[in-house]
């Protein structure tokens, strides 16, 4: 490997979401070969198709929209995306070139022969792994990895000038469920007073803590800019977006303080539906470990079910 493109791709100082391609694409003919004839017929079909380009995934628009931080900053290039497949590196072909037909920065890929990749994801510093297969992100999550399963895909005819949204559930996504679990047990009275008692301690992280504070630090690449150039329109903003509110939100601000992050929009809903918040905000993604939470006829916008904590156990 020429030495150039390691150093242009220190991937210890990125952040860096890992995609299987189940995600990135649509494989739907192509897993329903496998199912009906087998492998050996699959990767006949995938060499007879191998030039064919695959329909964008229910992921494809965010994964695109992500890339785009690296054009805004040429230098610090602070986004790297790694390819998971279950295909072998054969019929692996046909998803590299419909990645580059696309035109999007990927580079480096698992290509796992029916495997599952998630075992590998501490060793490309993933702090996201989105899939189309839920026992793929059942089986990281329970291994202690951050993991979504892509419920529903965005609208991929979204416009370059609008800032890339993420925006997040709190409880059992970017903190811990602890406060969830004192939920289940004690209904709402039992929670507001478990949190109102416990407002200046903060949250143990949850599994998605680490992608939300590497987005915060890509953040401050802007604030600096913006303390330079108030007119300067960011590319990124992230939000929060969870059924608490008062006395029981100060908790949050304490744990996003205590971390030294903070969102752009916090929506404390008091159980009122996010789907109302969600098809205005109109965010690029969504991460929620409540599965309900996601099913909206009206929002174009990719869904992501986090399936961890007490909110995902019968």
């Amino acid at each position: 490997m020429p030495k150039e493109s390691v150093i242009r791709f220190p991937i210890e100082q990125k952040l860096v979401v890992a995609i299987a391609s189940s995600a990135l694409f649509d494989l739907t003919a192509g897993d329903q070969v496998y199912v009906e004839q087998g492998a050996k017929k699959y990767k006949q079909y995938q060499q007879q198709h191998v030039d064919d380009i695959l329909p964008k995934g229910s992921a494809f628009t965010f994964i695109e929209r992500l890339l785009t931080l690296n054009k805004r900053y040429p230098d610090e290039r602070p986004i790297e995306v790694v390819l998971l497949s279950r295909n072998s590196a054969a019929t692996g072909k046909r998803v590299f070139r419909s990645i580059k037909h696309y035109g999007l920065d990927i580079v480096r890929a698992a290509f796992m022969e029916g495997q599952s990749a998630f075992e590998y994801l501490p060793a490309f510093n993933v702090a996201l792994f989105l899939s189309a297969n839920r026992g793929d992100v059942e089986r990281a999550i329970d291994a202690g990895y951050p993991a979504g399963f892509v419920v529903s895909g965005s609208d991929n005819n979204r416009s370059d000038n609008k800032p890339l949204t993420i925006a997040f559930d709190f409880d059992g996504v970017i903190a811990s469920d602890e406060s969830e679990t004192v939920y289940k047990q004690e209904a709402l009275s039992g929670f507001v007073e478990h949190e109102v008692e416990k407002q200046h301690i903060p949250h143990q992280p949850g599994p998605l803590s680490s992608l939300f504070t590497k987005l915060a630090l890509l953040q401050q690449l802007e604030n600096d800019v913006i303390a330079q150039d108030p007119d300067y329109q960011r590319c990124l903003t992230t939000a929060i977006i969870t059924a608490r509110s008062a006395p029981t939100h100060e908790r949050v601000i304490t744990t996003l303080e205590s971390w030294g992050v903070e969102a752009n929009t916090t929506f404390f809903l008091g159980g009122m539906d996010k789907g109302r918040i969600l098809s205005v905000l109109k965010p690029d993604i969504f991460f929620d470990d409540q599965s309900g939470h996601l099913q909206s006829e009206v929002v174009e916008t990719a869904m992501v079910h986090v399936p961890f904590g007490i909110a995902n156990k019968a």
